[in-house]
């Protein structure tokens, strides 16, 4: 006989538990971005999520789990678009600069997205009161870079950059990306436009490669 599989009234629970769990983190960090951890209610958490409040106690035990899972989610998430970026130098192709180029957009894209701006301000004001997140969120930066010292760690022994440091450099590639882009965000308060993302990118990717060329 073959392994028993799950039914799927079973699946369709354990997928609307899931599902269930997503939006009222999402809600939740919604909530806390707007007005703060000490004034956030679980009532308002549940009304924007759409669910029970029970439910909301259901998947988190309080408040301050659900502060904690929703800052954790959203930094997984922010991980895992600079990663996605970064791994495009597994393959550059003959033409370096302009795919450090798309690399580089796609990171400034994630730094300043809607979501990772809320991210730095919520971690920030709360800093105080929950210091080890704005370990968890600093821990995201680390590994991007390093992610990225990899990449170009091993485009230096292809003889297409010359780098002792990698680390180093991809500090200071990082450095030249956020710089100018943070004056246009104010503090994490302003949108900033694709177009005046990408002159930022091509000076950043042009100092680097003179650099590290």
């Amino acid at each position: 006989m073959g392994a028993l599989q799950p039914s799927r009234s079973l699946q369709a629970r354990s997928r609307g538990r899931i599902d269930k769990q997503q939006a009222v983190m999402a809600a939740a960090f919604t909530v806390f971005a707007r007005v703060g951890y000490a004034q956030a209610r679980v009532d308002d958490i549940a009304a924007a999520a759409k669910v029970a409040k029970a439910t909301v106690y259901n998947h988190f035990c309080d408040k301050e789990t659900l502060f904690r899972q929703a800052v954790k989610s959203l930094s997984e998430a922010a991980l895992a678009a600079n990663l996605a970026a970064i791994a495009q130098l597994v393959d550059p192709g003959d033409d370096l600069a302009t795919r450090l180029t798309e690399v580089g957009q796609q990171l400034v894209k994630c730094y300043c997205a809607e979501e990772s701006r809320a991210l730095r301000r919520l971690v920030c004001a709360e800093a105080a009161q929950f210091p080890d997140l704005v370990d968890l969120v600093t821990a995201v930066s680390h590994q991007a870079t390093a992610a990225l010292a990899d990449r170009l760690a091993r485009l230096s022994l292809a003889g297409r950059l010359s780098i002792d440091d990698p680390e180093t450099a991809a500090a200071q590639f990082a450095a030249l990306l956020a710089g100018p882009v943070d004056s246009l965000l104010r503090l994490g308060t302003r949108p900033v436009r694709d177009a005046e993302l990408l002159p930022l990118t091509r000076s950043a990717v042009s100092t680097f490669l003179k650099a590290f060329g």
